[in-house]
């Protein structure tokens, strides 16, 4: 029998996700900007965004398929928060300086497969922890860390020009200093914050017979692609179903991360030169109202747990998305900055949301022996979506959207209101609350 965990026990055992995601913050509110002003075009920014769901799609599976087979004297889980972290403060480093757009993309490919071998197995580490009726509070609490890490990386920028940093003081390839000490102190968070977890939170001992019964099975890679084929072939309905859920919202989340930068230049500031004043204005702005509704998400993530417990998942995570639609097809008729705050709530809450309902409708239908490898799967449900994004948003960016980022944020509205109706659909294993 798991022990009941303390809701300090919960935060300590999450903090190092403040570390992972700061760095998917940095990412998010960074890499367009830094490839714009390395030269990319604008169509093609997608394409060069191809790192984080390729490395998620072909690394997550196979890291959370292994990590339910290893057995070390430091745990199953615990090897790869430490070589993931180390990885990840690496890659954080080197990023701002790339002088060229194509070692910013191979970077990109280095930092994602670091901070998806983390990412799976500490899923994996806090369902392995918690007793179920703990499973919406924990993964709510490591989206609370989501929210926290992400504000923090949104709005570094903004806080290192109101400590005396100038915002146009830039390298020999354009990139701000400002960002080029963010993702200097993304690297220190990225490691510091798991060692924590590492230090505060063990794994629970396995038992003679969970030993005997990974001993057992034939090791290598090979052999845990071999169990991933056997999970998606035996994978329960309720996982089935929330794939459509996460089709709409990550499709969705991708058109915004990539344009909402963009979108901003356009409507606020009339320019998408990334030379220009105005450009470098828009990357501030949204830098700020992206670590509001993070701060949104942060602060909305505990205050979901109750509603969640009352509600369900699936209604709050539906009146979630819902809201968000709604907020992300407002932005391109806002023409005051301060105004921009209003619908970042709606898209915070969901945020908030979408980093902890869906693991909480999934942590009550999977078997607990196989918790590593149907998280990398279902991690597979986010990665697709952002491929499928990927290849097809330039295909019809010009031709039906007119070339305008702010229509690439409309459509991410209506995505998520698709995203609403689709999860009402989900059904899902009551766990006791």
């Amino acid at each position: 029998m798991k022990p009941r965990l303390s809701f300090w026990q919960i935060v300590n055992m999450n903090i190092g996700f403040f570390g992972i995601q700061f760095s998917f913050g940095l990412q998010q509110s960074s890499m367009s900007p830094i490839y714009k002003y390395l030269g990319a075009d604008e169509a093609s920014l997608p394409y060069l965004w191809l790192a984080g769901p390729m490395t998620g799609l072909l690394v997550q599976p196979l890291i959370g398929a292994m990590s339910d087979r290893t057995i070390t004297r430091w745990g199953r889980r615990t090897p790869y928060f430490l070589i993931g972290a180390i990885l990840c403060s690496l890659g954080l480093l080197a990023m701002p300086f790339s002088p060229t757009l194509w070692m910013a993309a191979s970077l990109l490919w280095i930092l994602d497969a670091a901070n998806n071998v983390t990412m799976e197995p500490y899923r994996a580490f806090v369902s392995d922890k918690l007793q179920p009726e703990q499973h919406s509070i924990g993964f709510l609490t490591q989206s609370a860390f989501t929210g926290l890490g992400q504000t923090l990386a949104y709005l570094t920028p903004s806080l290192l020009v109101w400590l005396g940093m100038n915002k146009d003081a830039v390298n020999g390839s354009h990139i701000p200093h400002i960002v080029i000490v963010a993702f200097m102190i993304g690297a220190v968070f990225s490691i510091s914050s798991v060692l924590w977890t590492l230090k505060t939170t063990k794994e629970n001992p396995l038992t003679e017979a969970e030993l005997q019964a990974m001993r057992a099975k034939p090791a290598g890679w090979r052999h845990a692609l071999g169990d991933i084929a056997s999970a998606v072939r035996e994978m329960p309905s309720t996982m089935r179903q929330l794939a459509w859920v996460k089709l709409f919202q990550w499709y969705a989340m991708f058109c915004y991360w990539q344009y909402i930068m963009l979108s901003l230049s356009t409507t606020l500031y009339g320019t998408t030169d990334q030379a220009s004043q105005g450009f470098r204005d828009a990357g501030l702005l949204a830098g700020q109202v992206g670590a509001f509704y993070n701060f949104i998400a942060f602060v909305g993530a505990l205050a979901l747990v109750p509603f969640t417990r009352r509600h369900g998942p699936k209604i709050t995570h539906s009146v979630c998305l819902a809201l968000a639609g709604v907020a992300m097809m407002s932005i391109p008729m806002i023409h005051t900055p301060a105004l921009l705050y209003v619908p970042m709530v709606g898209i915070g809450l969901a945020w908030a949301s979408i980093m902890g309902n869906p693991y909480v409708m999934l942590a009550g239908c999977i078997p607990p022996e196989r918790t590593g490898v149907y998280m990398g799967i279902f991690n597979m449900f986010i990665v697709i979506p952002m491929i499928i994004q990927i290849f097809t948003l330039p295909l019809y960016y010009r031709s039906l959207l007119g070339g305008n980022p702010e229509n690439v944020i409309r459509l991410a509205g209506v995505l998520m209101l698709c995203g609403a109706v689709a999860v009402l659909m989900v059904k899902i294993k009551k766990t006791p609350a």
